[in-house]
């Protein structure tokens, strides 16, 4: 009875990559810099006892550089701790870490990545900070729409551009467009004054609109909010992703064709744009993803791939760079682990893995181009080391061998370090 889960921690990196450079992200370091950051201002180690025996610790000391390593060893060993305080040994599961291939460090990149299908090329980008579309594009908007004209059109913090223009977007009903560092184009929207299905509709027609240009942008995402003013204003969960397609067939794909099922828990189908999907559930939080995936897991028939992205470490915490908060909801997340675990079937193996960083004590509120996590728990695996691993495509070849179908072009299969002898 084949059945896996992948539990996504959306942006959690350990350790900046070796291309980092490129990205101006040397010393990017989301899991090192969040612990640092909560001991310094909380004076607690942060407790991890679940993923610690996956390996995550042990994940991070590989991945992290001597220098960033030495630094958070001084800064506890300054208050009479240890670095054994913070580290905890591998007892169970697999654990590696993997480094990205594709050329950007933005969402679908990481996750097609990981489906075995790398991207090789360049997404569009709006670069310029002030005014990110042209002219000439909210012309074609408007044309297109029908609404006359946009807020926003700037890089910004999605939080941030609703405090600063949502009172002038329900007096006006004009949609409050922005963009950041990834190739993405947002528009927000208050959910009652200019309506959730008008939101969506819009969004639609803007993605319509980007596919039929020359422009390569990867998704229009939809940003619903409430409130009446800058201090109710708050986004809801009803985000919707309009991804362009996947360039080639991803293991989803060769899943579904084969007749499996491939449930989505969260954004995942957004993300894929919901191709080489089979089951879709939307939910808001962490919890809620996690209840989702349990739920999903009690009836989930042979031959199912859970796919769960937990999207609220990057929305909520990487973004907003909130490192307390992080390194709380980890915490958190790390408890309710073995409920996981106790739904899971002989044969069923979780992996646990990020799409990209998201530093939150890193400059600006972008992505941070960093090693991911692989870990893999199964009730019989044992402290199996996966070293490094070349591309995040090493999981979808991996799934390919798992569900026994055609294997990916990209990745390098760690299926059999996870089987146990008989």
């Amino acid at each position: 009875m084949t059945r896996a889960i992948i539990l996504v921690l959306d942006s959690f990196g350990v350790g900046y990559a070796d291309d980092a450079v490129k990205f101006g992200d040397v010393g990017a370091n989301t899991f090192i810099n969040i612990a640092k950051h909560y001991f310094k201002e909380k004076n607690k180690i942060i407790h991890l006892p679940n993923l610690g025996a996956l390996g995550l610790h042990e994940i991070s000391r590989q991945a992290t550089s001597t220098e960033q390593l030495q630094a958070f060893t001084q800064d506890l060993a300054n208050a009479d701790k240890t670095i054994d305080q913070f580290y905890c040994t591998p007892t169970k599961g697999a654990f590696g870490y993997m480094a990205e291939i594709s050329t950007g460090k933005d969402t679908p990149s990481g996750h097609w990545e990981m489906a075995g299908v790398p991207v090789l090329f360049d997404w569009g980008y709006f670069n310029d900070k002030q005014q990110s579309f042209s002219d000439d594009l909210i012309s074609e908007i408007a044309n297109k729409t029908g609404v006359n004209g946009i807020l926003g059109n700037c890089h910004a913090s999605g939080t941030e551009i609703i405090n600063a223009y949502g009172e002038e977007h329900i007096k006006s009903k004009l949609p409050i467009c922005y963009t950041s560092a990834d190739s993405v184009f947002q528009i927000a929207a208050h959910e009652h004054h200019f309506g959730l299905d008008n939101l969506y509709r819009y969004c639609e027609q803007v993605r319509e609109l980007l596919s039929d240009s020359d422009l390569n942008i990867g998704r229009v995402i939809a940003r619903p909010f409430i409130g009446n003013d800058t201090s109710t204003f708050t986004r809801t969960g009803n985000r919707r992703d309009y991804s362009v397609l996947p360039p080639e067939a991803t293991v989803l794909d060769k899943i579904t064709q084969a007749g499996g099922q491939v449930i989505s828990v969260g954004k995942i189908a957004d993300i894929f744009a919901h191709q080489g999907i089979s089951v879709k559930t939307k939910a808001t939080g962490i919890d809620a993803l996690v209840d989702a995936t349990i739920t999903h897991l009690k009836t989930a028939e042979a031959n199912s791939l859970i796919f769960t992205n937990l999207v609220n470490f990057d929305q909520d915490y990487g973004h907003r760079r909130d490192p307390i908060g992080y390194a709380q909801a980890l915490e958190h997340f790390d408890k309710r682990l073995p409920e996981i675990y106790a739904q899971m079937a002989e044969d069923d193996i979780l992996f646990l893995t990020a799409d990209h960083g998201c530093d939150p004590t890193w400059p600006g509120s972008d992505h941070t181009r960093e090693f991911v996590p692989v870990m893999a728990y199964n009730h019989s695996i044992q402290a199996v080391e996966l070293g490094k691993r070349a591309s995040f495509a090493d999981l979808g070849q991996t799934l390919a061998a798992l569900f026994q179908v055609k294997s990916m072009a990209y990745g390098t299969s760690f299926l059999q370090q996870l089987v146990v002898p008989d």
